[in-house]
Order: C-alpha cells, then structure tokens, then sequence
C-alpha cells in the first residue's frame, strides 16, 4: 500500500487522466464531424480513439492512482470500503477539473472557444436506461478483471467500444465525462440540461454494480480503508 505521500501523485493522475480521456472524445469528435458527413463513419472513428486512449490511459495511469479517472468508479470503491470519502472526494474533484480542462484543450487545438454549451439532444428513458447499463457494465468490467490486471486495459477499451453502438446513449459512463461533454457543441457533446439525468443514471448503474460484483464475484478488500488499492487497477 502506497504512503500518504503519494496523495499528491495519486490526484494529479486522475486529473490529467481524465484530460486526455475527455481530450480523445471530444477532440475525436471534432475532427471526424470535419472530416466526413456519415454520421455512422464519424461515431466509429469517435468509438476507436476513445477506446484506444482508453487502453494507454489505464496502463500509464494504475500505478500512479489506480487510473480511475471516472467519480462512479471512485464512488463504488468508497462503497465498498477500500479508499476512505476523503480521499474519494479529492479523487472526483480532480476528475471534474482535468476533464474540463480536456474539453477546453480540445476545442483549443481546433481554434474553437474553450467552452460552449453542448448542443445536442439526449434525453428520455432509452438514453438514461442505455447509461445505467453502459455503467453498470464497465463497472462489471473493472471488478471481474480484478484477478487479472493484464486483461483489464483491454477489456475496459473493449467494453467501452462495444457500448458505443449498443447502447442508445453511446455509453459516456462516467459523470466528469458527462459534465465535460455538456459544455462542447460538437458531434460528441449534450446539452447541459440533458446532463443531470445521465449522471444520476451513471450513479444508479455504479450503485447497482458495486451489489452485483459482491454477489458475482470473490473480490479482494485492502485492509486500510484510507486509501485505494493501487495493485488494483481500475479505470473510468
């Protein structure tokens, strides 16, 4: 178990994880919305970079902080016990920043304001069921990949590529992401009006998660509460 010095590292890591996380949806979205008008061809070239930064993400990042980089996975594992609220809240606080800061990055590399309010429509139960279930499922994902960290990048990149096309929200799944896309007017973005309920669907899907993996599988606890466990690592 890491020291208490390594707070600091810990937090920055989820923040500038969380940037580039955002930096790949957004900024993916943005060029291919310019570069083609199939909207088909634009969500596939967004499902494979946000997938792909997924997998280097987790990789660079789970030594540092466990690479959550998503405040439902920082909420399910102050659920179960295994990183005190504290550390939790500092946790989705850096979330919320770096990804903000990786809307405002994105639009500036394509010479757009660094915010604006998102545009497109998102609302009514398909879409909220679509979130509950997206996290859910990568909630799923994280903990019955706990035994095997190896797999676990790959399969979160997976997973999060296959609910791109079968769910009806195309899978945000995380609630700083929700927050970031609400303030971009590109083919990835939400309108901030739209957001709250996708985040609440996310909350519902990583509470139901967190008592479903109790149940399914026989997962490892640490045995200081105070902070995550790092030989664990997990996204979001």
């Amino acid at each position: 178990m890491p020291s208490a010095k390594a707070e600091p590292r810990a937090i920055a890591a989820e923040a500038l994880g969380t940037a580039f996380l955002v930096m790949g949806v957004v900024g993916s979205g943005i060029m291919a919305a310019r570069l083609t008008q199939d909207m088909a061809l634009a969500l596939l070239c967004n499902t494979a970079a946000t997938a792909a930064i997924l997998i280097v993400l987790v990789r660079v990042f789970a030594p540092v902080s466990g690479a959550h980089l998503n405040p439902a996975v920082t909420l399910s594992f102050a659920l179960r016990g295994e990183m005190g609220w504290t550390w939790a809240a500092a946790f989705i606080a850096a979330q919320i920043a770096g990804g903000l800061a990786g809307t405002a990055l994105a639009h500036l590399m394509f010479a757009m304001p660094a915010f604006a309010a998102g545009l497109r429509a998102r609302t009514g139960f398909g879409q909220w069921l679509g979130e509950f279930i997206a996290t859910f499922g990568l909630l799923l994902t994280i903990f019955g990949c706990r035994s095997r960290p190896r797999a676990l990048a790959s399969a979160i990149g997976l997973y999060i590529a296959a609910a791109y096309w079968f769910t009806a929200s195309t899978s945000f799944a995380n609630p700083a992401v929700a927050i970031a896309r609400a303030l971009t007017p590109s083919f990835s973005g939400i309108r901030p009006q739209d957001a709250g309920f996708f985040i609440l669907a996310e909350l519902a899907g990583a509470l139901a998660a967190t008592i479903g993996a109790r149940f399914l599988f026989r997962l490892p606890r640490t045995e200081d509460s105070g902070a995550p466990d790092y030989s664990a690592a997990t996204l979001t």
